[in-house]
């Protein structure tokens, strides 16, 4: 019986038909995945994935991070700059028209 199975096997293998390659396909291929590496995106992956991948690295992450420590201290500075403006005016018409405001 399992030299049947053999004998029958071989006979399958040999009557299988492989189709043909196009011409160069093995270049196309490599050529085709050399590009997607050098573009750095995947088919089929959006440009917001793209660059969320791409911010995830760690050195981009790393300058990401120092982008906003920098702006949100600016910013901090901007608000505090203004706060303080506003209480300095208000201490100031206090002190010299103090009943004036009440």
């Amino acid at each position: 019986m399992e030299s049947e199975d053999v004998k029958l096997g071989g006979l399958l293998r040999e009557c299988r038909e492989s189709p043909a390659l196009p011409p160069r396909f093995q270049e196309g291929v490599w050529s085709r995945i050399e590009q997607a590496e050098r573009s750095g995106r995947r088919e089929g992956q959006s440009w917001l994935d793209a660059w969320a991948v791409w911010l995830l690295r760690p050195r981009a992450a790393l300058v990401g991070l120092a982008i906003v420590l920098v702006a949100g201290a600016v910013l901090g500075a901007r608000v505090g700059a203004r706060a303080a403006r506003r209480d300095a005016q208000a201490h100031y018409l206090a002190a010299v028209a103090p009943n004036s405001l009440r």
